[in-house]
Parts: C-alpha cells; sequence; structure tokens
C-alpha cells in the first residue's frame, strides 16, 4: 500500500491524497532524496529559521509556519549524504505562493500584512474603488521563501510546488 491508501495515512486519519512534500532547497528529486537522505536530522540543525522539521518516516520538510527560508544554504553544507547538492546558478526550488479566497483583503477587510513582509515585492496591493486594496501575487517574483505564510491571520497563503507550463 502506498500513497494516500496506506495503512500509516489510515491510522493517523489522512484519508485523502496530499500534494507532493516541501524539501529543504537544493533537494536533489524526490526519488533520489528518498534513497540518498539518512534522516540525520543534520540539515534541521544547521537551519537557522528552523523552517526544516523532521516529517513522516523522518525525512526533513519544511514548515513555513515557523518561519521563511533565507536560502543560506547552511542545510547545503551540513547534509552529509549528497540529497541536498547546490548547483552554480541553480534555483533552490520552483516553490511559489498563492494566495486563497479567504484572503481578508480579498473579503473586503484591510490587511496587507503578507506584502510587507515580502522582501522579494511578489505581493502589491491595487487599490480597489469602495474598498481595501486587492492583493496580487507576481509568481515570477516570488521566491518562495515563505515569509508570508506565518503571519497570514488566516492562513490565506500558501506555498508550494509549481509546475511550468511549457
Amino acid at each position: 500500500m502506498s500513497g494516500a491508501l496506506s495503512r500509516r495515512n489510515f491510522l493517523r486519519g489522512r484519508f485523502s491524497a496530499r500534494g507532493p512534500l516541501l524539501r529543504p532547497p537544493w533537494a536533489v528529486a524526490e526519488a533520489d532524496f528518498s534513497h540518498l537522505c539518512t534522516r540525520c536530522g543534520d540539515c534541521s540543525a544547521a537551519c537557522p529559521t528552523r523552517i526544516i522539521a523532521a516529517g513522516d518516516g523522518g525525512y526533513p520538510t519544511l514548515d513555513f509556519g515557523r518561519g521563511e527560508c533565507s536560502f543560506c544554504a547552511a542545510c547545503v553544507a551540513a547534509c552529509p549524504s549528497g540529497a541536498l547538492q547546490r548547483q552554480a546558478a541553480q534555483s533552490p526550488w520552483s516553490l511559489r505562493a498563492t494566495i486563497g479566497d479567504s484572503c481578508l483583503a480579498r473579503r473586503r477587510v484591510e490587511c496587507r500584512v503578507g506584502g510587507d513582509l515580502c522582501a522579494a515585492a511578489a505581493i502589491r496591493f491595487l487599490p480597489a474603488p469602495g474598498g481595501p486594496s486587492l492583493p496580487l501575487l507576481d509568481a515570477a517574483c516570488c521566491t518562495g521563501c515563505g515569509a508570508c505564510v506565518a503571519p497570514c491571520p488566516v492562513r490565506a497563503i500558501v506555498v508550494a510546488e509549481v509546475r511550468d507550463a511549457c
């Protein structure tokens, strides 16, 4: 059994399929990652923002509820197995933020928390007639760092893997 139908997921109350796991920056492809990663926890211990946590089976996953990724590469330097490999001119991942419908500004309540904390200026607010400004996310500018996730009062912002449409 695997995926959503596994015994582990059933016993943990997970009855539907979950999205792909968020791995630390510069992680190799998932199939290789699960073979290379020794689950030693060195990447988690090295992370200055403490966003790397042990997930299912002890493999490292990201928890943007704890903070953001600064792309310092301390996790890569600490990884003895090669599951995290930083290459020159390589993007750390293809994660991007999305803003859901529960966003306060989209529900006509003034809130600019996500935009205020976005160092990449990927979240901007456009004036709307007769109400608060509406959020606009520029996916091309978004680094997927997760700085906007934890402070969002209604958890409307999610960082997830994006696939190229090409």
